[in-house]
């Protein structure tokens, strides 16, 4: 085999090699990829059946109901709202009416079941887009209430 074609073997062994290596990375990039939906988007279907994602916004009060470690709650953004399952123990900072984002995948029923609760560590404290989620629900709402009510006469 000439010197060049050493070479041109070398250089394509190792092309090929990065290639490789380049797709594996992408590849668990994008299995490890978890998106932030609001109950809103999942009530609307923008949330993917059967894969993980995190759902956020307030626990509805009244909402939580406990069988030992087996919990049922609904999440909130004020204008629509989704029922959660969840097997585990919850945080501490797990209330009704404060802010949690779990991470789960949504079953065939429309019941989210959560593999992962996580709770607001503080009062002034709001994951950024469950705090998008909760403001973009208020302006539908107050939308819809202006129209419903129609203007003074």
């Amino acid at each position: 085999m000439k010197p060049r074609h050493k070479r041109l073997a070398i250089i394509g062994g190792i092309v090929g090699a990065v290639g490789v290596a380049a797709a594996l990375v992408l590849n668990a990039f994008q299995s490890n990829l978890v998106f932030f939906y609001s109950p809103s988007q999942v009530a609307a279907k923008e949330a993917p059946v059967g894969r993980t994602f995190r759902i956020g916004g307030l626990v509805q009060e009244g909402s939580v109901r406990r069988d030992g470690t087996q919990v049922q709650f609904v999440v909130t953004d004020t204008a629509r709202n989704v029922a959660v399952q969840y097997q585990g123990i919850l945080p501490d900072l797990f209330k009704e009416g404060k802010g949690v984002v779990a991470q789960g995948q949504m079953r065939d029923d429309g019941v989210f079941v959560a593999r992962e609760v996580l709770a607001k560590h503080d009062e002034n404290y709001m994951p950024p887009e469950a705090g998008e989620a909760l403001k973009r629900a208020a302006q539908t709402n107050e939308k819809i209430g202006h129209s419903v009510m129609g203007s003074p006469k």
